[in-house]
Order: structure tokens, then C-alpha cells, then sequence
């Protein structure tokens, strides 16, 4: 039987892919803009922090409103914060710095406003049976406009002076999220229904027989590595070339990895093959970190990024599948959908700040290149870590069948 997608998961995919394409065109060079103000890893470290902590939190609070209330109206409010964020950082220009707790709080609740609904929908309009395809159609365009975005903002701010192209990109990227605001009208309202359980994730938590406690410690063992990886890579690329162009090249070589993997894991990757794709996806990312022991350069950079690309697909497509197929496994899971999709939310913030937590006391008393890389590389081994969480429960998962 042919695996196909609807109407309004294609909407729903649109919109991702123009949320993704703003993000992919200001948010790889944003945190490169903020260092050329204040040289400062702590500095970064906690923008980003501030970002994680504001995603948990919104995505918890704003759960109620999402699941008794409008979540489109969520999904939208969280677009148009981001382009406000953009419009702010235009405005403040090189004092964004001056900013940065108040910045990255507004930049995380609009991610988390955003995701939440997203997610939330993402199940519902989805089954097992295409999850994976449109998992896979979620990488492919993140990598499309890894691409694009990227490559093309850092050869609009190489060949402009000053600060303009970063002024520019920013620009674009506002106009971007009013169009995505736009296509969001285009999807059906949902239905609501239930009341909100603020201290269900604790509950499931705290079962030591809930499959939900697996997968939280799996989530917070992906979150260690994502909280630092997903700005300090990007930044170590600009260093090692001090040319944004640079770190754009990097974003469309990687990127376009990223789209033949997830395309093929879209396509081939099935349930079965779970448990033993995402040991060989995480032994890959910890292998493919190696060479920057030897010396912290453009093309060990480039060999960990591709090798990355290759290999994340096969890591993080079962992890969010099994997550989403366990709300399927019942009726009682299905109402709770929201707050299973909060839980997911607060064990991946919890990790990614413990990574983060880290980070800020590695570059607080020895911020040298080399404590940098021994750092990416016990982060980098969390994967194998997660992966060892959650053999169990996807081999157990893989047999049952949903009920929605």
C-alpha cells in the first residue's frame, strides 16, 4: 500500500519549511553577529539559555490554551513573535548585547508558542503508518533551506560593509514570517477537547514502570549535545575563517547531505529498523568528532558537519517517532496528547540545559580552544548514551499498534 500524505499536512510542512527558511537565513548568523559586538563564549552560552529555559516554560504554560483553546492561534502568535524578535534586533543593532536575557526569552517563547502547536498537529494529522514519511519531508526542507538560506545570507553580508547585510537578512527574514503567518490561515481549525493537566509530565515521570520516563532520560541525553551544539559549531566555523561566506559554504555542504539522508530515511528508514539506525546513527556522531582532536580547522569542521548530516537521520527519526507512535498506543494517551507533548518538551530543554550549564563553566575558568573540543566530544557522546536508553522501548514499541 502506497504511504501518501493530505492536504493539510502539506499545509502544515509549507509552513514549517518558510518557519524553518527565516530561521535558516538570520538564525545561523545571528549568534556571529552578537560575538563580533562582545567576543564572549559565556555570553552565548547564556543567550542560549535563556532561549531553552523560555521554550520549557511556554511550552508548559502555554499548553492549557493550547489544548482548550485555539492551537492555530498559538502556532501563529509564536511566527509573529519571531519576526518582532528580528524587528528588535534590527533596531538595537550592536546593543542586542546589552539584551541578551530579555532577547533570547522573547526568541524562546516565540519557539516554543510555535512548536508546541506545531507538534500538537503534527500528531493529529498524522498516523504511524506515514509518520516517518513526514518526519523525513520535515528533514528534507530543513536541509532545503540549509541550503539556501545559509549560503545566501553569508554572500549578502561578506560583500556589504559594516553591518548592513546582517541589517538586510534580519529584513528578509521579518517579511518571511509574515508570509508563513499568512499561509497558517490556510489550516483547519482544530478541535479541542479535555482539560489540561499541568502536573501530568511530573506524573509519568516519577512512574519507574512508565515508558515515558524512558524516553525522557533518551530526550535528555539528546538535549546535552543539542543545547551547545547548535550555536558553538556555527561560531567555530567562523572563527577558523573569519568569513561569514565560510560558514555559509559549511550550512550548504552540510545541508545538502542533510537532504539525501533524510530523504532516503524518509523513504526506507521503517519502524523495524529503529533500534539498530539509531545506535549506528550515534556511533557516527561521536566517531565523526574525532579529527578535531588532531586540530580544530575548516575541514575537520566539514568532516564532523557531514558526517553529522549523514548520521542524524538515523538518530533522531526514531526518537521522535517512538514518542509520538507511544501517544498512539491509546485512548488515554490520545486525550493526553498535549501533555505527552510538553513532557517530550521539558525532558529536551532540561537536557539541552545541562549541556549548556556545562558550557558556561568550561568558558568561565578556561576558555581555551582545546577544553572547547574535549567538551564538544563528551557532549558529542550523549547520542550512544540516549540510544542505550531507548533500545529497549523502541524494540518494544516496534510491535504495537496504534489506536489513533
Amino acid at each position: 500500500m502506497k504511504i501518501t500524505l493530505g492536504r493539510q499536512s502539506i499545509l502544515l510542512l509549507g509552513v514549517n519549511g518558510l518557519f524553518a527558511l527565516a530561521g535558516a537565513l538570520s538564525g545561523t548568523f545571528l549568534n556571529v553577529f552578537l560575538w563580533k559586538s562582545r567576543p564572549d563564549y559565556a555570553m552565548l552560552g547564556w543567550f542560549t539559555l535563556s532561549q531553552q529555559l523560555a521554550i520549557g516554560l511556554t511550552f508548559w504554560l502555554a499548553g492549557k490554551w493550547v489544548k482548550e483553546h485555539n492551537k492555530m492561534s498559538a502556532l501563529r502568535l509564536g511566527t509573529a513573535l519571531s519576526g518582532i524578535f528580528y524587528m528588535i534586533v534590527l533596531w538595537a543593532g550592536s546593543k542586542a548585547v546589552d539584551w541578551i536575557w530579555p532577547l533570547g526569552m522573547l526568541l524562546g517563547c516565540s519557539l516554543g508558542l510555535f512548536w508546541i502547536a506545531f507538534n500538537v498537529v503534527y500528531f493529529e494529522i498524522t498516523d504511524r503508518e506515514n509518520r516517518d514519511l513526514f518526519n523525513g519531508w520535515v528533514g528534507l526542507l530543513g536541509s532545503m533551506t540549509g541550503i539556501i538560506g545559509p549560503w545566501f545570507s553569508g554572500l549578502i553580508i561578506t560583500r556589504m560593509t559594516d553591518n548592513t547585510g546582517y541589517r538586510l537578512i534580519f529584513t528578509v527574514s521579518l517579511v518571511i514570517y509574515v508570509i508563513a503567518v499568512v499561509f497558517s490561515f490556510f489550516l483547519k481549525k482544530r478541535k479541542v477537547s479535555g482539560t489540561y493537566r499541568w502536573s501530568e509530565p511530573w506524573i509519568q515521570l516519577s512512574k519507574r514502570d512508565s515508558p515515558w520516563r524512558t524516553l525522557g532520560l533518551g530526550l535528555f541525553a539528546q538535549g546535552a549535545r543539542e543545547g551547545v551544539f547548535a550555536f558553538l559549531i556555527a561560531l567555530l566555523v567562523y572563527l577558523a575563517t573569519a568569513q561569514e561566506y565560510k560558514l555559509g559554504q559549511f550550512s550548504l555542504i552540510t545541508s545538502a547531505v542533510a537532504l539525501v539522508s533524510y530523504w532516503a530515511a524518509g523513504k526506507w528508514f521503517k519502524p523495524q529498523y529503529r533500534s539498530r539506525g539509531m545506535f549506528i546513527g550515534a556511533l557516527i556522531l561521536l566517531v565523526v568528532l574525532l579529527p578535531l582532536l588532531w586540530k580544530v580547522t575548516y575541514g575537520t569542521l566539514l568532516i564532523m558537519g557531514i558526517g553529522s548530516a549523514v548520521a542524524m537521520p538515523l538518530y533522531v527519526l526514531p526518537m521522535i517517532s517512538a514518542g509520538f507512535d507511544m501517544m498512539g498506543t491509546s485512548g488515554e494517551n490520545v486525550e493526553k496528547r498535549v501533555e505527552l507533548v510538553v513532557l517530550r518538551e521539558l525532558c529536551l530543554m532540561l537536557g539541552r540545559l545541562f549541556g549548556l550549564a556545562i558550557f558556561i563553566v568550561t568558558v568561565m575558568n578556561a576558555p581555551s580552544l582545546r577544553m572547547l573540543t574535549w567538551l564538544i566530544i563528551v557532549l558529542g557522546a550523549s547520542p550512544l548514551i540516549g540510544w542505550i536508553f531507548m533500545r529497549k522501548l523502541l524494540n518494544r514499541t516496534e510491535g504495537q499498534e496504534p489506536s489513533a
